[in-house]
Protein backbone atom coordinates (compact mmCIF):
# COMPACT_ATOMS: atom_id res chain seq x y z
CA UNK A 1 0.00 0.00 0.00
CA UNK A 2 1.46 3.34 -1.00
CA UNK A 3 1.74 6.25 1.43
CA UNK A 4 -0.98 8.12 -0.44
CA UNK A 5 -3.38 5.26 0.29
CA UNK A 6 -3.32 5.91 4.05
CA UNK A 7 -3.95 8.75 6.44
CA UNK A 8 -2.52 9.48 9.87
CA UNK A 9 -4.41 8.79 13.08
CA UNK A 10 -3.59 11.50 15.65
CA UNK A 11 -3.47 9.37 18.79
CA UNK A 12 -0.84 6.69 18.50
CA UNK A 13 -0.54 4.35 21.42
CA UNK A 14 2.67 4.29 23.41
CA UNK A 15 3.10 0.64 22.45
CA UNK A 16 2.78 1.47 18.77
CA UNK A 17 5.41 4.16 19.03
CA UNK A 18 7.71 1.85 20.99
CA UNK A 19 7.42 -0.94 18.39
CA UNK A 20 7.96 1.52 15.58
CA UNK A 21 11.12 2.91 17.19
CA UNK A 22 12.46 -0.55 17.98
CA UNK A 23 11.86 -1.77 14.45
CA UNK A 24 13.54 1.29 12.99
CA UNK A 25 16.65 0.49 15.02
CA UNK A 26 16.51 -3.22 14.18
CA UNK A 27 16.10 -2.74 10.46
CA UNK A 28 18.46 0.20 10.29
CA UNK A 29 15.82 2.28 8.49
CA UNK A 30 16.99 0.96 5.15
CA UNK A 31 15.37 3.10 2.47
CA UNK A 32 16.21 1.29 -0.74
CA UNK A 33 12.63 0.08 -0.87
CA UNK A 34 9.47 0.66 1.16
CA UNK A 35 7.98 -2.64 2.28
CA UNK A 36 4.78 -3.71 3.97
CA UNK A 37 4.70 -6.43 6.61
CA UNK A 38 1.53 -7.31 8.48
CA UNK A 39 2.00 -7.69 12.23
CA UNK A 40 0.14 -7.05 15.45
CA UNK A 41 -3.25 -5.60 16.26
CA UNK A 42 -2.22 -2.04 15.41
CA UNK A 43 -0.81 -0.42 12.33
CA UNK A 44 2.79 0.74 12.69
CA UNK A 45 5.21 2.53 10.43
CA UNK A 46 8.61 4.08 10.85
CA UNK A 47 6.80 7.36 10.29
CA UNK A 48 3.96 6.85 12.71
CA UNK A 49 0.59 5.21 13.14
CA UNK A 50 -1.39 4.69 9.95
CA UNK A 51 -4.88 3.53 9.10
CA UNK A 52 -5.31 1.96 5.64
CA UNK A 53 -8.15 3.26 3.51
CA UNK A 54 -9.73 -0.11 2.70
CA UNK A 55 -8.65 -2.76 5.21
CA UNK A 56 -8.86 -3.65 8.87
CA UNK A 57 -5.74 -5.80 8.94
CA UNK A 58 -2.70 -4.61 10.89
CA UNK A 59 0.05 -3.06 8.83
CA UNK A 60 3.68 -2.51 9.61
CA UNK A 61 5.78 -0.55 7.17
CA UNK A 62 9.50 -1.03 7.42
CA UNK A 63 12.35 -0.29 5.09
CA UNK A 64 14.44 -3.22 3.90
CA UNK A 65 16.95 -3.93 1.20
CA UNK A 66 15.79 -5.68 -1.93
CA UNK A 67 17.09 -9.16 -2.69
CA UNK A 68 18.03 -8.61 -6.29
CA UNK A 69 19.29 -11.09 -8.83
CA UNK A 70 22.66 -9.40 -8.44
CA UNK A 71 22.71 -10.11 -4.72
CA UNK A 72 21.79 -13.76 -5.26
CA UNK A 73 24.76 -13.98 -7.62
CA UNK A 74 27.06 -13.79 -4.58
CA UNK A 75 28.27 -17.33 -3.70
CA UNK A 76 28.60 -16.31 -0.06
CA UNK A 77 24.97 -15.16 0.14
CA UNK A 78 23.68 -18.21 -1.70
CA UNK A 79 25.62 -20.71 0.42
CA UNK A 80 24.68 -18.94 3.65
CA UNK A 81 21.02 -19.04 2.68
CA UNK A 82 21.17 -22.74 1.80
CA UNK A 83 22.84 -23.51 5.13
CA UNK A 84 20.08 -21.74 7.06
CA UNK A 85 17.22 -23.16 4.97
CA UNK A 86 18.51 -26.73 5.19
CA UNK A 87 18.60 -26.54 8.99
CA UNK A 88 15.20 -24.97 9.66
CA UNK A 89 13.42 -26.81 12.49
CA UNK A 90 10.43 -28.90 11.38
CA UNK A 91 11.09 -28.20 7.71
CA UNK A 92 11.02 -31.91 6.86
CA UNK A 93 7.53 -32.16 8.38
CA UNK A 94 6.19 -29.54 5.99
CA UNK A 95 7.98 -31.14 3.06
CA UNK A 96 6.47 -34.53 3.91
CA UNK A 97 2.95 -33.08 3.96
CA UNK A 98 3.63 -31.32 0.64
CA UNK A 99 4.71 -34.56 -1.01
CA UNK A 100 1.66 -36.38 0.41
CA UNK A 101 -0.62 -33.92 -1.41
CA UNK A 102 0.85 -34.31 -4.87
CA UNK A 103 -1.67 -36.17 -7.07
CA UNK A 104 -0.82 -39.82 -7.64
CA UNK A 105 -0.86 -39.30 -11.40
CA UNK A 106 1.64 -36.41 -11.26
CA UNK A 107 3.98 -36.64 -14.24
CA UNK A 108 5.43 -33.14 -14.55
CA UNK A 109 6.45 -30.73 -11.77
CA UNK A 110 7.72 -27.14 -11.72
CA UNK A 111 9.84 -26.02 -8.77
CA UNK A 112 10.05 -22.26 -8.25
CA UNK A 113 13.23 -21.11 -6.51
CA UNK A 114 14.72 -24.58 -6.38
CA UNK A 115 17.96 -23.67 -4.62
CA UNK A 116 20.12 -26.78 -4.72
CA UNK A 117 17.17 -28.92 -5.85
CA UNK A 118 16.31 -30.24 -2.38
CA UNK A 119 12.54 -30.37 -2.91
CA UNK A 120 12.79 -32.02 -6.32
CA UNK A 121 15.13 -34.65 -4.84
CA UNK A 122 12.59 -35.44 -2.13
CA UNK A 123 9.74 -35.65 -4.64
CA UNK A 124 11.70 -37.91 -6.97
CA UNK A 125 12.70 -40.17 -4.09
CA UNK A 126 9.00 -40.94 -3.81
CA UNK A 127 8.12 -40.74 -7.52
CA UNK A 128 11.36 -41.28 -9.48
CA UNK A 129 9.78 -41.16 -12.94
CA UNK A 130 8.48 -37.61 -12.55
CA UNK A 131 9.74 -35.02 -15.04
CA UNK A 132 10.78 -31.79 -13.33
CA UNK A 133 11.68 -28.25 -14.30
CA UNK A 134 13.53 -26.28 -11.63
CA UNK A 135 14.00 -22.50 -11.70
CA UNK A 136 16.46 -20.35 -9.78
CA UNK A 137 18.41 -17.14 -10.32
CA UNK A 138 21.55 -17.80 -8.28
CA UNK A 139 24.52 -19.20 -10.26
CA UNK A 140 25.76 -20.95 -7.12
CA UNK A 141 22.42 -22.65 -6.50
CA UNK A 142 21.99 -23.52 -10.17
CA UNK A 143 25.40 -25.20 -10.23
CA UNK A 144 24.58 -27.19 -7.11
CA UNK A 145 21.24 -28.30 -8.54
CA UNK A 146 22.82 -29.28 -11.86
CA UNK A 147 25.46 -31.30 -10.03
CA UNK A 148 22.76 -33.16 -8.10
CA UNK A 149 20.83 -34.03 -11.27
CA UNK A 150 23.73 -34.48 -13.67
CA UNK A 151 22.66 -38.04 -14.44
CA UNK A 152 18.91 -37.46 -14.48
CA UNK A 153 17.65 -36.46 -17.92
CA UNK A 154 14.14 -35.98 -16.53
CA UNK A 155 15.21 -32.87 -14.60
CA UNK A 156 15.80 -29.56 -16.38
CA UNK A 157 17.50 -26.76 -14.44
CA UNK A 158 16.71 -23.29 -15.80
CA UNK A 159 17.96 -19.85 -14.80
CA UNK A 160 15.09 -17.45 -14.12
CA UNK A 161 14.44 -14.47 -11.85
CA UNK A 162 10.99 -14.93 -10.24
CA UNK A 163 10.55 -11.17 -10.10
CA UNK A 164 9.99 -11.44 -13.85
CA UNK A 165 7.06 -13.20 -15.58
CA UNK A 166 7.44 -16.94 -15.91
CA UNK A 167 8.91 -18.12 -19.22
CA UNK A 168 6.98 -20.44 -21.52
CA UNK A 169 7.59 -23.83 -19.94
CA UNK A 170 4.45 -25.70 -20.91
CA UNK A 171 1.94 -27.15 -18.46
CA UNK A 172 2.40 -29.00 -15.18
CA UNK A 173 0.50 -31.35 -12.92
CA UNK A 174 2.05 -29.68 -9.91
CA UNK A 175 3.85 -26.44 -9.17
CA UNK A 176 5.83 -26.38 -5.94
CA UNK A 177 7.98 -23.89 -4.09
CA UNK A 178 9.90 -23.92 -0.84
CA UNK A 179 10.89 -20.73 0.99
CA UNK A 180 11.40 -18.65 -2.14
CA UNK A 181 8.32 -16.59 -2.98
CA UNK A 182 8.47 -14.55 0.23
CA UNK A 183 11.46 -12.70 -1.23
CA UNK A 184 9.26 -11.15 -3.92
CA UNK A 185 7.36 -7.89 -3.70
CA UNK A 186 3.75 -8.44 -2.63
CA UNK A 187 2.41 -7.32 -6.00
CA UNK A 188 4.68 -9.81 -7.73
CA UNK A 189 3.57 -12.60 -5.39
CA UNK A 190 -0.02 -11.98 -6.47
CA UNK A 191 0.91 -11.89 -10.16
CA UNK A 192 2.94 -15.07 -9.81
CA UNK A 193 -0.01 -16.94 -8.26
CA UNK A 194 -2.09 -16.03 -11.31
CA UNK A 195 0.67 -17.16 -13.68
CA UNK A 196 0.95 -20.45 -11.79
CA UNK A 197 -2.78 -21.09 -12.09
CA UNK A 198 -2.59 -20.63 -15.85
CA UNK A 199 0.08 -23.33 -16.31
CA UNK A 200 -1.39 -26.02 -14.06
CA UNK A 201 -3.32 -28.84 -15.69
CA UNK A 202 -6.92 -29.47 -14.57
CA UNK A 203 -7.00 -31.23 -11.16
CA UNK A 204 -3.36 -30.19 -10.69
CA UNK A 205 -2.01 -28.60 -7.51
CA UNK A 206 0.06 -25.66 -6.29
CA UNK A 207 2.00 -26.33 -3.07
CA UNK A 208 3.88 -23.43 -1.50
CA UNK A 209 5.93 -24.18 1.62
CA UNK A 210 6.49 -20.61 2.66
CA UNK A 211 7.75 -18.15 5.24
CA UNK A 212 4.74 -16.06 6.30
CA UNK A 213 4.22 -13.13 8.64
CA UNK A 214 3.43 -13.57 12.33
CA UNK A 215 0.31 -11.91 13.77
CA UNK A 216 2.41 -10.01 16.33
CA UNK A 217 5.90 -8.66 16.87
CA UNK A 218 6.28 -10.92 19.90
CA UNK A 219 5.53 -14.07 17.86
CA UNK A 220 7.89 -12.91 15.13
CA UNK A 221 10.72 -12.59 17.64
CA UNK A 222 9.81 -16.00 19.07
CA UNK A 223 10.17 -17.53 15.60
CA UNK A 224 13.53 -15.85 15.07
CA UNK A 225 14.77 -17.18 18.39
CA UNK A 226 13.54 -20.68 17.51
CA UNK A 227 15.67 -20.74 14.35
CA UNK A 228 18.70 -19.27 16.09
CA UNK A 229 18.31 -15.68 14.95
CA UNK A 230 17.85 -12.31 16.62
CA UNK A 231 15.96 -9.34 15.15
CA UNK A 232 19.31 -7.67 14.48
CA UNK A 233 20.46 -10.60 12.33
CA UNK A 234 17.17 -11.17 10.52
CA UNK A 235 17.31 -11.55 6.74
CA UNK A 236 16.42 -8.10 5.45
CA UNK A 237 15.45 -9.56 2.09
CA UNK A 238 12.31 -11.08 3.61
CA UNK A 239 9.02 -9.61 2.41
CA UNK A 240 6.63 -11.39 4.72
CA UNK A 241 2.89 -11.45 4.16
CA UNK A 242 0.15 -13.02 6.32
CA UNK A 243 -0.97 -16.49 5.37
CA UNK A 244 -4.63 -15.42 5.30
CA UNK A 245 -4.02 -12.80 2.60
CA UNK A 246 -2.19 -15.27 0.40
CA UNK A 247 -4.89 -17.92 0.83
CA UNK A 248 -7.41 -15.29 -0.23
CA UNK A 249 -5.38 -14.49 -3.34
CA UNK A 250 -5.27 -18.18 -4.27
CA UNK A 251 -9.06 -18.46 -3.93
CA UNK A 252 -9.60 -15.29 -5.93
CA UNK A 253 -7.34 -16.64 -8.66
CA UNK A 254 -9.55 -19.72 -9.03
CA UNK A 255 -7.88 -22.38 -6.90
CA UNK A 256 -10.18 -24.65 -4.89
CA UNK A 257 -9.70 -26.59 -1.63
CA UNK A 258 -7.38 -23.77 -0.64
CA UNK A 259 -6.06 -24.00 2.88
CA UNK A 260 -3.03 -24.09 5.13
CA UNK A 261 -2.25 -27.83 5.26
CA UNK A 262 0.64 -27.55 7.75
CA UNK A 263 2.13 -24.80 9.90
CA UNK A 264 4.84 -24.19 12.50
CA UNK A 265 5.16 -20.58 13.65
CA UNK A 266 6.08 -18.61 10.48
CA UNK A 267 6.51 -21.69 8.28
CA UNK A 268 3.30 -22.63 6.45
CA UNK A 269 2.24 -24.93 3.64
CA UNK A 270 -0.33 -23.24 1.38
CA UNK A 271 -2.10 -25.53 -1.08
CA UNK A 272 -4.68 -24.99 -3.79
CA UNK A 273 -6.03 -27.29 -6.49
CA UNK A 274 -7.13 -26.37 -9.99
CA UNK A 275 -10.72 -27.44 -10.59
Amino acid sequence: MAQKDAFKVPAATAKAKEHSMNLEKIMGARKEEEHVVYLGQHKYTLMGYLEPHNAFLPLLRIFIMSRSAKEWSSPQNALAYLNVADNLPHRSEGESVLIDHLPENTKRVLDLGTGDGRLIRLIKANQPDIEAVALDVSPTMLKSARDHFANDLRVKITEHDLSQPLPDLGYFDAVVSSFAIHHLKHERKHELYEEIYDIINPTGVFCNLEHVASPSVELHVRFLNAIGYTPEKEDRANRLLPMEIQLGWLRDTGFVEVDCYWKWLEMALLIGYKA
